[in-house]
């Protein structure tokens, strides 16, 4: 399917790793210009060289609202447009209820949510000019809960809610702005969590088993997938929904698995 990205200049933040990098690829092997916002510079550089260095990286702390602003500022001097935003940086860091705190709480917020709308508060300008599209990366914890992830759950249901608000505000400009929400992919981080476990592979098996669609985890390109058609043209008349790319995992019955 022709997806008309060729050369449109595609932000994905924490695009080195994980979901993020498979956005990456997925982007450059339409034609698009990934451009990669994320903390760590030879991070960002590996995952460039891993598609043939088709995109730019920028170099920010996305928990610091100073480094947003400059880092889309970087992008629009480099391309002189924007045409479209992938909001996927974060991570469950289990900052939970009882022992949590306050300072770790709105820490994990800026790492989680904040950043998700100052890069699109700062890209918008030239989203407008472009009418490009927004996606968001959310969690099944918004939807489900997990325990012992208070900051993390509230920074998924923010992500969700922002879905829908900026698909609204952003209807007169052509913007379209939709969510895909995660439940079950294997990426690093998860394989971190997963040893953390004193039996990883039982583990492991446990949660696959309760995935319906093949019992199996979802990968990043499948993750992938769905994000590149909800920012081509192919998509051009879905705005404010939240898709679930999970396998049936948080709707379907798990008495079918």
């Amino acid at each position: 399917m022709e997806l008309s990205l060729d050369q449109k200049v595609i932000i994905v933040t924490g695009g080195a790793k994980g979901i993020g990098e498979g956005i990456v690829k997925k982007l450059a092997a339409e034609n698009a210009i990934p451009v990669i916002i994320g903390r760590n510079e030879a991070d960002n550089i590996k995952a460039l060289e891993a598609i043939g260095n088709k995109g730019f990286q920028v170099t920010a702390e996305l928990s610091d609202p100073l480094q947003c602003e400059l880092a889309v500022k970087k992008i629009a001097d480099q391309f002189l447009r924007i045409d479209g935003l992938v909001n996927n940086a974060g991570e469950n860091d289990g900052v939970g209820l009882e022992h949590g705190d306050y300072e770790r709480f709105m820490q994990s917020l800026h790492k989680n949510l904040v950043h998700y709308y100052l890069v699109a508060h700062y890209a918008l300008p030239y989203l407008k000019e472009s009418k490009g599209a927004i996606v968001n990366i959310g969690s099944k914890t918004s939807e489900t809960g997990q325990g012992n992830t208070s900051a993390y759950a509230a920074a998924n249901g923010g992500r969700n809610a922002l879905t829908r608000e900026w698909a609204v505000e952003l209807l007169k400009y052509g913007i379209r702005v939709n969510a895909v929400l995660v439940a079950e992919c294997f990426t690093p981080l998860y394989q971190t969590w997963i040893n953390t476990f004193d039996d990883p592979e039982e583990k492991l098996n446990s949660i696959t088993q309760k995935i319906p669609l093949g019992n199996r985890m979802t990968t990043q390109e499948e993750i992938a997938n769905m994000v590149v058609f909800l920012l081509s043209d192919r998509s051009s008349h879905t705005t404010g929904q939240l898709i679930h790319v999970d396998g049936g995992y948080v709707h379907l019955d798990r008495a079918i698995s």
